[in-house]
């Protein structure tokens, strides 16, 4: 039992790695050579907000390596069988418990207002540059994401 927790433990672990983190400085895979629109604008108000985790490959991740764990825990098929079915939902929980909490965490709510016609957008993301309200910034659009990038100087 403790080498089947040990395992599903690493699973755990291993889920961390799974994690994509949408920041004002790091892009998904399927953005590279996008063309992206652009504006610029100022910062007028930020916000501290939640964002919620999420849960479903974790969930499918840790049941399978739990059943997989789980069906070598006895020594005929009857309890094979049993073991399969209480590692997989076990490890379901965990995998899935798991993913969320890695996943969820703060961001900061930017309300930009555009320089050229005014209207303010609201863009949530990371905060690596140390924006500022009042900052002149460059927002740039790529498939449908925002992500302010930079300071105008």
């Amino acid at each position: 039992m403790r080498k089947f927790l040990a395992f599903l433990f690493c699973v755990a672990l291993g889920l961390t790695a799974c994690q994509v983190s949408d920041t004002n400085t790091t892009y998904d895979r399927n953005s590279i050579g996008h063309r992206g629109n652009t504006f610029v604008g100022k910062i007028i108000a930020m916000n501290t907000v939640n964002v919620e985790g999420t849960d479903g490959v974790g969930t499918l991740a840790g049941a399978v390596a739990g059943g997989a764990a789980g069906s070598m825990v006895g020594g005929n098929t009857a309890i094979n069988v049993i073991g399969a079915v209480g590692g997989a939902v076990l490890g379901g929980v965990i995998g899935g418990a798991t993913e969320k909490a890695v996943s969820e965490g703060t961001a900061i709510e930017f309300l930009v207002e555009r320089s050229y016609n005014g209207q303010v957008v609201a863009i949530v993301q990371t905060n690596e540059l140390n924006l500022r309200v009042g900052d002149q910034v460059i927002v740039v659009e790529i498939d449908g994401k925002n992500r302010i990038r930079q300071k105008v100087n």
